[in-house]
């Protein structure tokens, strides 16, 4: 089993530097580890905001939770550390096997199920899950009115859904981003929102009782560091690129639009 979490000497610049208070339990982790399996914003610090909203019962020792689009398995692999919860890490992206090692080397292959599955056919039953988490991945998806009673079926009654997705300060109004996001604007964008406009759409759903709809406070200053880091230090020459783009725009937004959403909804 390879030593995920690190207690570094002071010298190592680089954990100091991803070392935030707010989210001490993901900073236990090795810095190298998080970049070279991240796929976007740092997944765990935004998994360690969304776990206080969903609850100790929802992530009590033994309960069950769907990790739907975990990417690498990073957050399956911090649910089961932290939290001792068993995870069924669902990805379309990541073969199973990959995960599986990465699983495995983490030291919780006893706890988590990598598996292969398209978010609109997953492949459980009816109740099967106390929770379900999505952190950046919820967007690509969860934005047509039909998904969530879908989805919800899969938790127990009165299980929790929460998952973080890249959000909007306000509703863009019309067919054009603001004027100095547009050098940066892809299509794929517009799935991004406000968390008003999330709590409404879950609350149209009648799927769940929402608990929170809430913005990361600064969440676009931890964005903008993490991505200045995967570009100085990732070898995946793709990663580097992306995260430099972001980061440029980032700079440029300074906060006036982008930033993380948070959202937890009970099922009746």
């Amino acid at each position: 089993m390879s030593d995920i979490t690190s207690n570094p000497p002071p010298h190592d610049d680089l954990t100091s530097r991803l070392t935030l208070s707010r989210y001490p339990r993901s900073s236990s982790y090795d810095a190298r580890w998080t970049i070279e399996n991240q796929m976007g914003p740092h997944a765990l610090w935004l998994l360690e905001w969304l776990a206080p909203a969903l609850g100790l019962d929802a992530l009590r020792p033994g309960a069950h939770v769907l990790d739907l689009g975990c990417g690498r398995a990073m957050t399956s692999v911090f649910l089961a550390r932290e939290y001792d919860v068993r995870v069924t890490a669902a990805d379309l992206w990541v073969k199973p096997d990959e995960n599986a090692r990465r699983i495995a080397e983490a030291g919780v292959a006893d706890r988590v199920l990598p598996v292969l599955a398209e978010a609109h056919d997953l492949p459980f039953g009816e109740g099967s899950f106390d929770a379900i988490v999505s952190v950046d991945a919820y967007q690509y998806f969860g934005t047509d009115d039909l998904y969530l009673p879908t989805l919800t079926r899969l938790l127990k009654p009165g299980g929790r859904i929460g998952v973080v997705v890249p959000a909007l300060r306000e509703e863009i109004e019309g067919s054009e981003p603001p004027e100095h996001l547009k050098p940066f604007w892809d299509p794929a964008f517009w799935c991004f929102h406000t968390p008003g406009w999330w709590r409404r759409h879950w609350t149209r759903s009648a799927a769940v009782e929402v608990e929170a709809a809430d913005w990361l406070p600064d969440g676009w200053r931890d964005w903008l560091l993490w991505c200045d880091v995967v570009a100085e230090e990732s070898t995946d020459d793709f990663h580097v690129r992306m995260s430099r783009e972001s980061a440029r725009m980032l700079r440029v937004d300074e906060g006036r639009m982008l930033g993380f959403a948070r959202v937890v909804g009970r099922r009746p």
